[in-house]
């Protein structure tokens, strides 16, 4: 897929870097062949790329906190393993600026709606479309990463 806005916070944007946490550079996921959710949102979806060990923790809590709106929504995973991919609402591209993840505007390109179950080794559903709702709200998603962040950091200063 071809990026058309991929946006990382330098830190010189004025964005609130997450105490301790790493700045690496995030391939977006290409969702090559797999299913978006039916009907799409008005417009596609952007995707928000983030380290799997991260969005793994963001998805957990997420799914945990109740009260956040929406919960979770269709979560891709590279056939590398490397990072997991959010859908995220159109229009999300043009002011994400979350340190250590990459959001891309789809514009549809490479997405097709219906059945279609990736093969092993590709880029997959970690949470399919008709298992969540149709969208992760940015700024739930935004607070999720953070503290997925925090909790990482104190993990791994403890060993």
């Amino acid at each position: 897929m071809e990026s058309t806005g991929t946006n990382t916070a330098p830190a010189s944007s004025g964005a609130t870097p997450v105490p301790g946490a790493t700045a690496v550079a995030v391939a977006p996921v290409a969702p090559a062949d797999v299913t978006v959710p039916s009907p799409a949102p008005a417009g596609a979806p952007d995707l928000v790329t983030v380290p799997t060990r991260q969005g793994l923790e963001a998805v957990d809590i997420i799914r945990r906190a109740a009260s956040r709106a929406g919960g979770v929504g269709p979560v891709l995973h590279d056939g590398s393993g490397d990072t997991l991919g959010f859908l995220v609402p159109p229009g999300t591209a043009d002011a994400w600026d979350m340190p250590g993840s990459a959001c891309t505007q789809t514009n549809g390109r490479g997405m097709r709606f219906g059945d279609v179950s990736p093969t092993a080794g590709d880029t997959g559903w970690l949470l399919p479309p008709e298992a969540v709702g149709p969208v992760t709200d940015p700024e739930v998603l935004r607070a999720a990463l953070g503290e997925a962040a925090r909790l990482i950091e104190a993990a791994d200063n403890c060993r």
